[in-house]
């Protein structure tokens, strides 16, 4: 199976996600736009395509950032999601999959960095593919904004700082606005790239300190997420 990343910064690594990728023998490629690299001309050849979350939003411009296109990415997104590919956005890239799909982003009432609970809706509890999340389960966060919802969308998560954690787009289509993804490592880049945000960590009530953010454990969640990929790959195979 062939899954492609789309990342948009070296410090918002794939993660947990691309360890999963491999452990599973899943043929991985990348673009790395902050690298100059060119988007795929279509999705045919993909099977999973994960868009990565950054610093972006939606409507930032190639004046404001040369290296991001948003929507080229969203024509990609809508290409992978008509021809029934699997697709994940991660934060920003969960805002590109509801722009793509015609619903605008907007902000989060509250900013959230850190490990903090989520809990599934009633759709959430209904869904599948996501039977073997506990009710409510402690999830890493690093975000501003959050995905548009589409007439069909289905919110799956929510915590107490944002009404759109996990969005359910299609049967293959999610957008998470939470980083699931969060390992040790990633953390660490994070953390060296947002100096500004955690020192005002004081004035928020979902911003971890980074001695906070570093005295996580990010396994749990990572095994939680690892079993819902495994639930898409079977989705998808079924089809």
């Amino acid at each position: 199976m062939h899954v492609h990343f789309i990342v948009h910064e070296d410090f918002e690594a794939p993660g947990a996600y691309e360890i999963w990728a491999r452990n599973h023998g899943h043929d991985v490629t990348f673009t790395r736009v902050y690298d100059g690299d060119k988007l795929p001309q279509e999705a045919e050849n993909i099977d999973f395509l994960i868009v990565m979350g950054g610093p972006q939003t939606p409507i930032t411009t190639q004046e404001d950032c040369a290296h991001f296109n948003s929507k080229n990415e969203q024509i990609l997104i809508d290409s992978a999601v008509k021809t029934g590919k699997a697709v994940i956005g991660v934060c920003l890239g969960s805002q590109l999959i509801g722009e793509a799909l015609g619903a605008p982003f907007d902000h989060s009432p509250e900013k959230e960095i850190g490990k903090f609970p989520i809990t599934l809706t009633e759709d959430g509890c209904k869904d599948e593919m996501f039977s073997h999340f506990a009710k409510t389960l402690e999830v890493g966060h690093w975000h501003n904004d959050m995905p548009g919802l589409t007439p069909d969308a289905k919110i799956i998560a929510y915590s107490e700082g944002c009404p759109r954690q996990i969005v359910a787009y299609t049967d293959r289509v999610f957008g998470f606005q939470c980083h699931m993804e969060l390992t040790r490592d990633v953390v660490e880049m994070l953390i060296a790239n947002s100096e500004k945000d955690l020192s005002c960590a004081a004035d928020f009530r979902f911003v971890n300190t980074p001695e906070e953010l570093r005295s996580h454990d990010y396994n749990e969640m990572n095994q939680v997420l690892f079993s819902f990929l495994d639930k898409l790959e079977a989705r998808y195979k079924s089809f």
